[in-house]
């Protein structure tokens, strides 16, 4: 009697781990699948290609990149007569003004130093590789203000021309952000 109560225990041990291994997960908080809007590569090109345009029609050979909601670049287009750091630095400027712009709500760099988002005066902010607190970046959105990536421009003789040429080309671009 013993042996069998010890088998039907041993059982019953048995189907509690087997049944135990079959219970599904707790259920997630939220959607398993996350969707991001961004722009058509298409409309990131005519986006860096109006504003080197822009900038050339104002007598200035710039670089400009857009960069995507997850901060990498989507499209870059060199003026003729760039300086060889404006690549780097329009990038930069894109992701500056996408992360902190979107973090802080402002709509471009210049927006963002004026704030004094630049972090602590031992410029801590200003270590991180890819920010750039400098003019020439602006946030991109749609006209509902749900975010889209950044614009940064860089290779006029200054950040403020830089950005008149991003603020310009996003102007004549943004109605297509839909």
């Amino acid at each position: 009697m013993a042996f069998h109560r010890r088998i039907a225990a041993c059982m019953l041990a048995a189907g509690t781990v087997a049944g135990l291994m079959n219970v599904a997960p707790a259920q997630a908080v939220g959607p398993a699948v996350i969707t991001t809007q961004k722009l058509s590569w298409e409309i990131a090109d005519q986006l860096a290609a109006a504003a080197v345009r822009i900038c050339a029609a104002r007598g200035w050979s710039v670089t400009a990149a857009v960069v995507d909601p997850s901060g990498h670049e989507q499209v870059i287009i060199k003026g003729d007569t760039v300086p060889l750091q404006s690549l780097s630095v329009s990038y930069r400027k894109a992701y500056t003004a996408y992360a902190y712009g979107m973090t802080f709500d402002k709509d471009t760099t210049s927006a963002l130093i004026a704030a004094k988002v630049t972090g602590p005066p031992n410029g801590a902010l200003n270590t991180i590789p890819q920010v750039l607190f400098v003019p020439g970046g602006v946030l991109l959105r749609r006209a509902d203000r749900s975010v889209l990536g950044g614009l940064g421009v860089s290779g006029a003789p200054g950040g403020d021309l830089d950005e008149a040429c991003a603020v310009a080309a996003v102007k004549e671009v943004s109605p297509r952000f839909q």
